[in-house]
Formats: C-alpha cells, structure tokens, sequence
C-alpha cells in the first residue's frame, strides 16, 4: 500500500475529438492534481522531457504543513517542462491564498479566467473553475471565444453536475478523490479515478500523485497523466 502510494506511473491517453482545430493535432498536455506533500521524481520529469506542449496542474498542489519552499521547488521543475496553469483545490487553501499566490506570480491561475493557446492563427481554450457552488455562475463570467475547441479544468468531479446540459466543453480534467485512495475491489469511498465519456464530452477523473492523511493506498495508484489530442 505504501508502495503504490509512491508510484511515479504516466498514464498515456489519446483523445480523438472532430470539432480540434487541425493546429493542434498531436497537442500534449500533462495533466497532475494533488501533489500534496509530495516531491514530484525526476522519473515522472524524464518521462514526459520534450513531450509536453502544456502542463496544467488541477488543485491541492499542497496541503498544510508542506513548506514553502518544496511547493516553489516542484512548480519550478514541472515550469521547465512547459507553460503551466493551475486550478486551486480546497487543501491549497491550508497553505494560505496570500502565500501561494506570491509563489504563482509568475504562472498563470485559472480562477474564473481563461487561458487562450494559439497555433497558426487557431486557438485552444483553457478555462478554471475553483468553487462548484458558484460553478453556474462562475461560467457566466467567462466567455471563451465561439467556436473554440475548449478544456474545462476543476479540482472537483462533481462540476459535471453543476454544468448546463448544453455546455461547450470537450474535456473535463479533475482530481480530488484520489480515486478513493483505499478500495475494496470495486469500493471505495470516493470515484475511481479514469476516463468517463458522455454524449458530447469526456471527464477524466485522476487518483491524484499525493495522499493525504496516511501515505497508503490500494487499488488506486498514484498516477499523472499525458494526454494526446487528436483529430483522427
């Protein structure tokens, strides 16, 4: 259990999707929420080194207690890699949002707010929601550009319900359950983590890369993941 809570495992994903640009065929992202107290290994740095377009960090990429210094540290090496964005978790909030922020000055924070990438006069959108209580309304204060290909990014599943049914997203990238952490066969106490797909869009849930509480789990690895996106 220790063992699999310290795996430094990639998940490769491609997703096929008709309506992305043709500029951003074969676009990788890098995907990693809940970093907690962990210090991200140099094996998960090399295994994705000069494969990596874009690096979005989906929330509780620290937790109370965890230094400053380590947070800076690991920001710095996934920064290295690729432009970064980050979705605010609620653990994120134990460090303290004044604190954090002096060390996310210098990368971009999805809170309420788009990133718009740009390929050969094509675009991608990225959008962050931190909050599923105001998910509604939050959506209403962004307003990506129409007939964008665009990526939600929310720490919490649950943002799937809070959506309108006719919402715009492709992709929904989350975390927080830590796919339940410890299972029980086919239970646990919160969503495995993997890729669902809907009607119109997919929600890709991760176990996370940290633990919190005990250093354990079962049946849900630790996992990142590296997302291909395609035309084809």
């Amino acid at each position: 259990m220790y063992v699999e809570s310290k795996r430094n495992r990639v998940r490769e994903l491609t997703l096929t999707y008709k309506e992305l640009p043709r500029a951003f065929e074969g676009y990788r992202l890098f995907f990693i929420s809940d970093i907690h107290r962990r210090i991200i290994s140099d094996k998960v740095l090399e295994s994705v080194k000069n494969r990596v377009d874009y690096i979005i960090i989906g929330g509780d990429l620290c937790e109370k207690g965890v230094p400053l210094k380590r947070i800076e540290a690991n920001i710095q090496k996934l920064s290295k890699l690729a432009p970064c964005v980050f979705v605010w978790g609620n653990n994120d909030h134990e460090v303290g949002v004044k604190q954090l922020k002096t060390i996310l000055k210098n990368y971009k924070v999805l809170e309420l707010d788009e990133k718009v990438i740009k390929r050969d006069e094509e675009i991608l959108v990225l959008i962050g929601i931190d909050e599923l209580q105001t998910a509604k309304d939050s959506l209403s204060k962004v307003d990506p550009m129409m007939d964008s290909f665009s990526i939600l990014v929310c720490h919490y599943p649950e943002i799937t319900e809070e959506l309108p049914s006719n919402h715009s997203f492709s992709l929904i990238l989350t975390g927080h359950t830590h796919g339940g952490q410890i299972r029980l066969f086919r239970w646990g106490i919160a969503r495995k983590g993997g890729l669902y797909r809907y009607n119109h869009f997919d929600l890709l849930i991760s176990n996370g890369y940290g633990t919190t509480a005990l250093p354990l789990r079962f049946c849900a690895p630790a996992e990142t993941h590296l997302i291909t996106l395609s035309t084809k």
